[in-house]
């Protein structure tokens, strides 16, 4: 096994069974790839399996089970080309049928899922809205992923928020999924996320009165961004987000430092660490006034969990840290700790009138200690 394969091993694996890749399948692709240049056609063989499934259950009008099926199979080919920048046509390649299998998917999900384009900068950005199957509007947390996420990894993160009744709408950003093509990464997310904020709240079935933003790693950061532009925003998580992403760049693994160099089109290694340095909330985390939780691990290895406490100092309105002493980056390995306090605590701020929502968040607001 190459170095670069073990990376991703080691940094990333309760990230993949937590969003859906089945223990089994990740043991059998983690033990067949020894070269870094095989890993997107190993997890490549193993989606096609799952999109096989799909066809059948379709052709069999088992659509419920079809949907599982692509879902699971958009998870695994964009796994296959998460970080996978040094063949960018095997990795759009992937991509593509990532999204091909989400799009299948999407009519037959409980609740469905709605795709929705963006007109931005010339291009587009590209979301999944799914709103909970009870009487609306209903309050939405948009998703943000972070550097080598998209919105097909988001499945598992949907189903707790839409479970308590709020909806969801996972969105590739500008650097990010099928927008990464056209857009690339920016610092500056006041105006995608006016745009995504906007044609959020002309969709039937959500209310604009209770938007709330979410995001995870380099997500963590663009959501606290959301934030401080936009008074429309009712709440924010930032979970594992750096502060200043430059201060982290030696520390980072290789692979990482890779695509942010593809994905912020930066010339070389130098460029892409001064492009890193414009990606700071200094200056602007202390114009975020709306109720802020802000997840991170003391054994986060990409971003410090200082960064957090930084970002929680900073901000000007109801803030709670959750620091996980055991948390790695994106605190994946303790899911448990964060994940569902979480989506209590983004439903109660939201006014999802959910009793046993609100009981859950009692202890997480303000700075009370949990």
């Amino acid at each position: 096994m190459d170095e670069l394969v073990a990376s991703a091993i080691a940094n990333w694996a309760p990230r993949f069974t937590t969003n859906g890749v089945a223990v089994a399948d990740f043991e059998r692709v983690a033990q067949s790839v020894a070269r870094w240049e095989d890993w997107g056609a190993s997890w490549s063989c193993v989606a096609a399996e799952h999109e096989a499934l799909g066809l059948e259950a379709t052709a069999q009008g088992r659509y419920r089970s079809a949907a599982q099926h692509y879902a699971q199979a958009a998870v695994y080919y964009h796994f296959g080309k998460f970080l996978f920048v040094r063949d960018l046509a095997q990795m759009r390649a992937t991509h593509t049928a990532a999204v091909r299998c989400l799009d299948a998917a999407l009519p037959h999900l409980d609740p469905p899922g709605r795709r929705v384009e963006i007109p931005y900068g010339g291009a587009r950005l590209v979301g999944v809205l799914r709103l909970p199957c009870r009487p609306g509007p209903h309050p939405v947390v948009v998703l943000v992923p972070g550097l080598d996420s998209a919105k097909e990894e988001f499945r598992s993160t949907e189903a707790l928020f839409l479970e308590r009744g709020v909806g969801t709408f996972s969105v590739d950003g500008p650097g990010q999924g099928e927008a990464e093509y056209d857009l690339p990464i920016q610092a500056d997310w006041a105006a995608p996320g006016a745009a995504i904020l906007d044609a959020l709240s002309t969709q039937d079935g959500v209310d604009a009165e209770r938007l709330g933003v979410w995001g995870v790693s380099l997500g963590g950061y663009y959501a606290p961004r959301i934030a401080a532009a936009d008074p429309r925003v009712r709440a924010c998580v930032a979970l594992a987000g750096p502060y200043d992403f430059g201060e982290c760049w030696q520390a980072l693994p290789a692979l990482t430092r890779e695509a942010f160099r593809v994905r912020s089109r930066s010339a070389d290694d130098r460029a892409a660490r001064a492009a890193a340095r414009t990606l700071t909330l200094a200056g602007h985390a202390d114009a975020i006034r709306c109720p802020l939780l802000v997840v991170t691990g003391k054994r986060d290895r990409l971003f410090p969990w200082q960064h957090g406490e930084r970002l929680a100092a900073e901000a000007n309105g109801p803030v709670t840290l959750l620091l996980l002493v055991n948390g790695n980056h994106g605190c994946m390995n303790v899911a448990a700790l964060h994940r569902h306090r979480t989506a209590d605590w983004v439903a109660s701020q939201l006014g999802v009138a959910c009793e046993r929502a609100a009981q859950g968040t009692t202890a997480l607001r303000g700075n009370a200690p949990l």
